[in-house]
């Protein structure tokens, strides 16, 4: 009976030891981005400022644009003015480069039988980049190939240089530039366009940055690509004709696009950018421990 019980015993030590051995090997769950987005407070989001918003309506849907004033100031007022003005109304996307950008605008030639710009201002400054002080920086902790520190400034991918004291957005996918000609200061920022393909950073300071597409790249991205050099459509029956572009101001408010940003100065956002930097859920079996400007997520859902 002894020997019975001595047995028992120490059976049931083995289990007991191989169940916390289990336990111990067990890896803790790890939330999905979902679930930290889910789980983050409500002052952790923010809503656009309907006067630096932009609506292009395309027959497939909506495009919505937040202007980035702090980098392209000038532009940036052009732009609202060419917007209210009903620039684009009846223009047409006219480029789309695979791996590249799609392009808007004007595609008339010949200056003399362009569209009118308006009240709109015909020269601006070249500003590809402009004073590090006082713009506000979330810095990546992880190196970059083109700039000596990248991270966001309000929610806009954006590099800087402590030696030259200069800031400047960076070239990722959804970003919207101000086409130019060869002079620096040869735009106005009627011919947009937005990167749809893998991030051209080798333009970060080569063109004017003014906004990003916060929600509907995916209307830009899937368009038919151009035949034409560069990806321009060769015959006008190949334009995507763009219904409008308005101010979000200009727009009755029950109109307005209902989306809140993830701001990117955010403890959430942080905890975001660790997630995909260290990929620890079940399927990855090697975290990179490193992530690039341009692969970070900017999350946007309705608004709550």
């Amino acid at each position: 009976m002894a020997s019975h019980v001595r047995s028992l015993a120490l059976a049931l030590s083995v289990a007991l030891v191989s169940v916390a051995a289990s336990a111990a090997d067990e890896k803790p769950k790890v939330p999905s981005m979902q679930e930290i987005l889910d789980a983050s407070p409500k002052s952790d989001w923010r809503t656009l400022d309907p006067d630096r918003t932009l609506y292009m309506q395309l027959p497939a849907g909506r495009v919505v644009i937040e202007l980035a004033p702090t980098f392209a100031p000038q532009h940036a007022a052009n732009i609202r003015t060419l917007a209210k003005e009903g620039y684009w109304d009846g223009l047409f996307v006219i480029r789309s480069q695979d791996n590249y950008v799609a392009q808007w605008g004007d595609a008339e030639e010949d200056a003399a039988k362009q569209r009118s710009r308006g009240s709109a201002k015909t020269k601006l400054p070249a500003e590809f980049e402009r004073k590090a002080a006082g713009v506000p920086f979330v810095e990546l902790p992880d190196s970059d190939g083109w700039a000596p520190e990248v991270g966001f400034s309000d929610g806009f991918p954006a590099a800087r240089d402590p030696k030259s004291g200069t800031a400047w957005l960076a070239h990722c996918y959804g970003m919207v530039g101000a086409g130019r000609d060869v002079a620096a200061d040869s735009s106005d920022g009627t011919s947009l366009y937005a990167v749809t393909g893998q991030s051209p950073r080798m333009l970060d300071r080569n063109i004017t940055l003014v906004g990003r597409v916060v929600q509907g790249i995916e209307l830009l991205s899937v368009l038919p690509r151009g035949t034409g050099p560069l990806g321009f459509y060769e015959d006008p029956k190949q334009y995507v004709p763009i219904t409008s572009v308005k101010l979000a101001s200009t727009v009755p408010e029950a109109e307005r696009a209902k989306i809140e940003l993830l701001r990117t100065d955010s403890k959430t956002f942080a905890t975001v950018v660790e997630s995909r930097r260290n990929r620890r859920d079940e399927w990855y079996k090697r975290p990179a421990g490193h992530i690039d400007l341009c692969n970070v997520p900017l999350p946007v859902r309705e608004a709550k």
